[in-house]
């Protein structure tokens, strides 16, 4: 299996969907007015409606929810670091999330959040946000949380939005200290995740 990587603002969207689409974040917001928000739009909605497999990553998952007609709007508070986060009912059924305990930290650096997209199953939800996650069909799952991140990440993270870190309340070095260890549980999900997609297209 081969990787092609697309800077979208920049680079412009690839030919089609390929055998397993994933949208990652960013520091924009969906409902920017910039004409590519909209092209990603349309072309993430067609890789849904034909079935693929998805996965949206924080900006990625916000994509994902405006795709399928939700309303992405502000957060009441940033989330940022190491968040706790709870399964709904339909998250303990899920074949990826049914593995989690009830409760588990995720690494998190968002300030909007989004209404459940119709025909989706809500699957993870927290304080701030209540819909953390969610799965459209069986193949397209949106994420509002990282499960990607590095140590070199995180130091990216909070160099370059050094505000959103004030904004939270927080240090750098508290980002980093609680997120570090538990790191592997993050990539353990991730991999699960991975996994379960890559079975749709064997």
């Amino acid at each position: 299996m081969s990787l092609e990587s697309y800077l979208v603002p920049k680079e412009g969207l690839p030919r089609d969907v390929g055998d397993l689409l994933i949208v990652m974040g960013g520091p924009m917001s969906v409902n920017d007015p910039d004409p590519w928000i909209v092209d990603e739009t349309i072309f993430i909605r067609s890789a849904l409606q034909a079935n693929k497999p998805v996965i949206g990553v924080c900006l990625g998952s916000q994509f994902m929810a405006k795709a399928l007609g939700a309303t992405v709007r502000s957060g009441k508070a940033l989330e940022i670091g190491m968040t706790p986060v709870r399964l709904t009912d339909t998250g303990n059924a899920d074949p990826v999330f049914g593995a989690c305990p009830d409760t588990f930290d995720v690494f998190e650096w968002h300030g909007e959040i989004f209404d459940l997209p119709n025909d989706c199953v809500p699957l993870v939800g927290s304080d701030i946000a209540p819909l953390q996650a969610f799965r459209y069909g069986n193949w397209a799952y949106g994420l509002l949380f990282h499960l990607e991140m590095e140590s070199s990440g995180i130091d990216s993270l909070c160099r370059e939005c050094a505000s959103d870190v004030t904004k939270a309340g927080l240090t750098a070095q508290q980002v980093k200290t609680t997120a570090l260890p538990q790191l592997p549980q993050l990539h353990h999900l991730a991999d699960r995740l991975i996994g379960h997609l890559l079975t749709c297209t064997r």
